[in-house]
């Protein structure tokens, strides 16, 4: 046995034998994820995630998928009450056992099950359940609407089964894992926490219609939800990161990867399978021909059980996690919007015009000029444009002095914009309608290398904005004829195009979380997804506003539904945007078929709301103003904002000016 010296006590933390020198290092690295998640320094996603890990479990392997718990037991309410015990399954037991009638079923079976041995086989056949909780079926299943999962299932399976027993609703598929049916007990996959696509028939699948002549279209998702996967997930991620959550996963894992999961533990809790589902016993027969035929039919089938990781009690998580802030760290700015105070005094005044960037490092912020951007900040150097001849140059950040100079953007045409996603890569575009995605070298103040590695052609005007996000690889160009287009930035290829603004486009962001896009175009702010599809717009119902000139996302936690969107405005006003929903009347029966998505919240809709649907707006929640209040302010006495930023902590809104100030924003 590996045995790794436990915190806070002498004990040893034991865990089954490696194979190899790579594997004999995992402990250690437990060891450290399992002190960062204590501590709240790792999500509860993340940590289950790592320890599927080291489990073995991986994405390339439908037979040993990573595996994640039920959360919740509420899908019926209109409203999920995260502070309430009973919204939540227990954790503390398995699927088999989440009601007593459900519990005692299983353990009498176990009960009336021979203790006989398999010929040639050391191994019990007396278990409480003879299916599984993960299984390529399984992953299938919840996957069936997304290629090329629709055709795994297909071929597992041999076709698409009854509609009734296909995946269609969340609800359902808990009522059967937890008390209906007798030979389900599974667990969930990580999708279920971050990937609303899975819910979604986008493809248009014919999975076949019900005994009632509905169709099977999007996932049937509980009230809650109001009808919107990407709503679903972030409720159910927010569960997951719950406090109640975080005090009991160390239960789920001693059942699926810990003391809990093999011997007399896993009987007392009534967590035993078939043992061919047990890969270190299926190692120990593996010399027989037929037995391996058989346990890899069963494993095929059924699915297996993690490498077991723990052979003590898993500690719990130290403390509980709130969702405001500690003593230690600040309050986000816009978790009290109404406290929010600035100096008198700028925080920092530019010499030379409007600020072009605002960057938060870890201690210092650092701010350039517009038409300047901050290359990645280890280089220390800025890349700048709008030179008369069309050039381009690089300078010292420091200093402030020009290091380099290049014509290699001279035959594009005036450059309007740029972004930069690393040390190695900036993008620029402008009147050539072209965006241009160059490859740079820049070391100790030298410019070494700067070449065209691919011009993305799209555009039919001026390419006015850019944005970009290295996580997502995705590059959003904004234009003057209307449309936004998103580029993959590896493949350097052409995505999809967000069409229906009404003016040229003055600013973008991506949210580096969750992937949503905000594009604004005058004075009109919209919100999408990285797919192209329109999540929500702000109307014209608060009256005629100033255009809007930049735009940032608040990124603390995807889950966190009190995130804003933050604008800066040509009459000198930042104002902060939160999305909501309102229902609204359903339209009378179209005459045309409606789509599946649509048909899915009106349904929701009609279900609870008596003929209402639920739809996602942008509601302007706060404006400040750092010159004169907002109710006497004079658009013609303040400067114009042209850059935002938030602190590392989302403690301080930075908001620059056109007269090259920066103000800060905190709560009084």
């Amino acid at each position: 046995m590996i045995v790794v010296e436990c915190w806070e006590c002498n004990e040893g933390f034991a865990l089954l034998p490696s194979l190899s020198k790579r594997a004999r290092k995992t402990p250690v690295v437990e060891k450290t994820a399992l002190i960062k998640w204590q501590k709240g320094e790792m999500s509860n996603f993340e940590y289950l995630m790592h320890l599927n890990t080291i489990a073995g479990r991986t994405y390339n392997d439908l037979m040993q998928y990573p595996v994640f718990p039920w959360i919740l037991a509420d899908y019926q309410s209109e409203a999920l009450d995260l502070s309430n015990p009973t919204s939540f399954r227990d954790l503390s037991k398995p699927m088999g056992a989440q009601t007593e009638k459900r519990k005692q079923m299983f353990m009498k079976r176990y009960e009336e099950m021979e203790n006989t041995e398999t010929e040639g086989a050391d191994m019990s056949a007396r278990c409480h359940y003879c299916t599984h909780y993960s299984s390529a079926i399984i992953v299938a299943s919840f996957l069936v609407r997304m290629k090329p999962f629709s055709h795994t299932f297909q071929a597992l399976q041999g076709g698409f089964d009854i509609p009734e027993r296909m995946f269609h609703s969340i609800g359902k598929e808990w009522e059967s894992a937890s008390r209906d049916n007798m030979g389900d007990v599974r667990e969930l996959i990580p999708e279920f926490f971050y990937l609303p696509d899975f819910l979604l028939n986008s493809n248009h699948i014919q999975l076949g219609c019900m005994e009632d002549g509905t169709a099977l279209g999007d996932v049937e998702l509980p009230p809650w939800a109001k009808g919107d996967p990407q709503e679903f997930i972030r409720i159910h991620r927010e569960a997951l990161e719950s406090d109640y959550v975080s005090s009991c996963l160390h239960l789920w894992i001693d059942l699926i990867f810990g003391y809990r999961q093999q011997g007399s533990a896993a009987v007392e809790s009534v967590n035993t399978f078939h043992p061919y589902f047990y890969a270190q016993r299926g190692r120990q027969n593996a010399k027989d021909p037929m037995i391996k035929s058989t346990i890899l039919g069963y494993i095929s089938n059924f699915g297996q059980i993690p490498r077991q990781l723990f052979t003590k009690p898993h500690p719990p998580r130290s403390g509980s996690k709130k969702d405001g802030s500690s003593p230690s760290l600040p309050t986000p700015f816009f978790f009290k919007l109404d406290a929010l105070k600035t100096s008198a005094q700028p925080f920092r005044e530019l010499p030379r015009g409007p600020v072009g960037q605002i960057l938060c490092l870890e201690k210092e912020v650092l701010i350039v000029e517009k038409n300047r951007l901050l290359v990645a900040p280890p280089s220390g150097c800025f890349f700048s444009w709008g030179f008369p001849d069309n050039s381009c140059a690089f300078g010292n950040y420091t200093t402030e002095k020009h290091f380099a100079v290049s014509e290699s953007l001279c035959d594009w045409g005036e450059t309007l914009c740029a972004a930069c996603p690393n040390m190695t890569t900036i993008i620029t575009a402008g009147s050539s309608t072209v965006v241009c995605v160059w490859e740079v070298a820049v070391s100790k103040d030298k410019l070494t290398h700067i070449k065209l590695r691919q011009p993305l052609y799209g555009h039919t005007d001026a390419v006015t904005c850019l944005a970009v996000s290295e996580g997502h690889s995705l590059i959003v160009s904004g234009s003057r004829d209307l449309t936004c287009i998103l580029w993959d930035l590896e493949e350097l290829s052409y995505v999809t195009q967000l069409a229906g603004h009404t003016s040229s486009i003055s600013a973008l962001a991506i949210n580096d979380l969750t992937g949503e896009i905000a594009s604004c175009a005058g004075p009109l702010l919209y919100l999408w997804t990285m797919k192209g599809q329109l999540l929500a717009c702000t109307g014209t119902s608060s009256g005629p506003q100033a255009d809007i000139l930049c735009v940032s996302f608040t990124q603390r936690h995807e889950w966190d539904s009190r995130n804003v969107i933050v604008t800066g405005c040509a009459d000198g006003i930042i104002r902060i945007w939160r999305t909501e929903y309102t229902r609204t009347q359903l339209p009378s029966p179209p005459e045309e078929p409606v789509s599946p998505r649509q048909d899915q919240i009106e349904r929701d809709g009609s279900a609870s709301g008596q003929g209402k649907a639920w739809r996602r707006c942008l509601m302007l929640c706060q404006e400040l103003s750092s010159g004169h209040s907002v109710s006497q302010r004079r658009s013609n006495d303040s400067p114009a904002i042209t850059a935002l930023a938030m602190s590392r902590t989302h403690a301080t809104l930075l908001a620059g000016d056109a007269w090259g100030r920066v103000f800060t924003w905190v709560c009084e």
